[in-house]
């Protein structure tokens, strides 16, 4: 949802400001190419490879369905060049080892391929990496606070308390996950089964939150942003 919120406004900003309809978007490339932070913490090439089959597997149900339904919303067509069926194969193809994260830089064999091409800076090429639910807001006050502290009066400590009565499956543990599932059930009421199969969260690490600043790994609050 967190993402969803930058990607709709973008979306909605290309439809009324430019006669743009179809746009490219960088979907798959964390899961293909192991750009999520955590990946740094796989215990070794063999599980990382498998979480990113894991992921891409399930990408129709997360990041995938975020970026269909924000951009469709506003009647643009979305192209995922990183989901390319010939260039994924060809990519899992290349030994596990190469895939994962190389001297604390994710999606490392990606980035190197365009290094000393002069086809992006290597300010660009090389920064950290930067969660797009949190990179929309303040380094100093990420788009979840923001959303925290909304939503904090819409939902009572009582019924939070009640949540796992009301909403046995994907129980929400947060005000925040609570508001959600609220105007989920109210759209799509007894469908959260097949809907949403689990929590996305980071692996190997122990979190309660997905967003990457909790990360300790994250380091992108330590170049010059907002």
């Amino acid at each position: 949802v967190r993402a969803s919120v930058g990607m709709f406004l973008i979306s909605r900003y290309v439809k009324t400001h430019t006669d743009t309809t179809v746009l490219f978007s960088g979907e798959g490339a964390d899961e293909l190419a192991q750009g999520y932070i955590y990946f740094r913490d796989a215990p070794n090439s063999a599980e990382a490879h498998q979480e990113s089959l894991r992921l891409l597997g399930d990408i129709h149900k997360y990041d995938g369905l975020r970026a269909d339904r924000t951009t469709a919303a506003h009647s643009l067509e979305l192209r995922v060049p990183f989901l390319d069926l010939q260039w994924t194969q060809y990519y899992l193809s290349l030994p596990a080892e190469l895939r994962q994260p190389q001297m604390g830089v994710e999606k490392h064999l990606l980035r190197n391929a365009f290094n000393n091409t002069g086809l992006l800076p290597d300010n660009i090429l090389w920064r950290h990496k930067e969660a797009f639910s949190d990179g929309v807001a303040s380094i100093k006050k990420s788009l979840f606070q923001v959303i925290q502290d909304i939503v904090e009066d819409k939902v009572s400590d009582e019924a939070l308390k009640q949540a796992a009565t009301r909403f046995p499956h994907c129980t929400p543990t947060t005000k925040e996950a609570f508001y959600y599932r609220e105007i989920f059930e109210k759209h799509y009421g007894g469908q959260a089964e097949w809907l949403m199969p689990y929590f996305w969260m980071p692996k190997w690490i122990d979190v309660t939150d997905p967003s990457a600043r909790f990360i300790k790994h994250y380091a992108a609050g330590s170049e010059d942003q907002a």
